[in-house]
């Protein structure tokens, strides 16, 4: 490490899943160890919890983690503590530096064809890639945020605005650029319609705020008390439908009395975006679309979607997926968040009070729950 790393304790906390469907186990371990010429350890000021670490806790996503005992967390902040004895190719990372760090693209092989390929305006220059299938993603197939302190690619990471804090950052690094980067797919121009189903959750609530600053007459839809409330809490201007009591016929009419056309095909939304895990909430996107419109899909059910082939013939209908988004696409997500004022609601916990943590996302609440190292630090 280089003679300007400061003084750096020998041991750490972290919080460790020993198994499936078992609590985390707060442990003390060395710090970790520079692997590679890109690699930084950071201290992790925030760690946020996302569905995915409890899909992986429940055994749902196998292979993964690849072995136990596992931390998890794949969307966290922290600042630069140590830097490589050989340099950093991307020379203006400094010690003190306060970065968000998403889970993929932690040390992709820079030769696949992710990797040499530049696919479209939103891809990362030829050498890196978030999709590369050899690149480990933190909190999954690689250790992950829920520890004091963490190793992180210095190409997979974003510089935290001047605007934003670590507990405002941690959230964005996966819910953030996942929702911004469905919303791109979208293909929208300002003006048009666009629809997220699961509006009151970790990414539907960021959805409604990116979607209607960039321009676009945005609808959330939810089915819960909580989440409704929390959708029209952030007094928006999005158009909240509560899908319990609303069918999505009424919807459409709706929109076809403010454009004045009653043809089903020419009413509805140009695009939606589906988040929750669940066939009714598809349906009930598929069935908000007015003809060719594009029906995005970020969540991934284990049975997955059974889709109207009617829809798609008849209606000309897109259905595509998105995962998440290039580095370059993090780093745009996030000065837009900055700039627009593109906050997560958020609660937040302790690192030792990770269980309670999870057990409280259980409950569904909405926003987003995060750890705060510091809270750790000063109790």
């Amino acid at each position: 490490m280089a003679s300007s790393t400061p003084a750096l304790p020998k041991l750490m906390k972290a919080q460790f899943l020993d198994d499936f469907k078992k609590p985390y186990e707060l442990r003390s371990v060395p710090l970790p160890s520079l692997t590679s010429p890109h690699d930084l350890l950071i201290k992790v000021d925030a760690a946020s919890y996302c569905h995915t670490d409890a899909v992986l806790a429940d055994g749902l996503m196998p292979p993964y983690p690849p072995s136990f005992p596992h931390v998890g967390c794949h969307e966290f902040a922290g600042t630069i503590v140590a830097l490589p004895t050989s340099g950093l190719s991307n020379s203006s990372l400094k010690i003190g530096d306060r970065i968000g760090v998403p889970g993929r693209g932690f040390h992709p092989c820079e030769s696949c064809f992710e990797c040499l390929s530049y696919h479209d305006p939103e891809s990362d220059p030829p050498g890196f890639s978030v999709y590369c299938p050899k690149a480990k993603n933190h909190g999954i197939s690689a250790v992950g945020g829920f520890q004091e302190y963490a190793v992180v690619d210095e190409r997979q990471i974003a510089p935290i605005p001047e605007a934003l804090n670590a507990i405002e950052t941690a959230p964005l690094m996966c819910a953030g650029v996942t929702i911004y980067a469905a919303i791109k797919r979208c293909g929208l121009k300002p003006g048009q319609r666009l629809g997220i189903l699961g509006a009151g959750g970790g990414l539907g609530h960021l959805g409604l705020q990116f979607a209607t600053k960039m321009g676009f007459k945005t609808y959330g839809m939810d089915n819960s008390e909580v989440a409704l409330e929390l959708a029209r809490g952030l007094k928006t201007g999005a158009t909240i439908v509560d899908v319990r009591t609303e069918e999505p016929e009424e919807v459409v009419r709706q929109i076809g009395e403010e454009d004045d056309k009653t043809v089903r095909g020419e009413m509805g939304l140009d695009a939606v975006i589906i988040l929750p895990e669940s066939q009714k909430a598809f349906d009930y996107g598929v069935n908000l679309l007015r003809n060719h419109g594009k029906c995005v899909v970020v969540s991934f059910p284990d049975k997955g979607f059974h889709f109207s082939a009617h829809a798609v013939v008849f209606r000309d209908i897109s259905i595509i997926g998105s995962l998440v988004g290039s580095n370059k696409t993090l780093n745009e997500m996030l000065q837009f968040a900055a700039k627009h004022d593109v906050r997560a609601i958020v609660k937040k916990y302790p690192l030792s009070k990770l269980n309670e943590l999870v057990e409280e996302y259980h409950k569904g609440g909405g926003g987003k729950l995060v750890i705060d190292l510091a809270m750790e630090n000063s109790s």
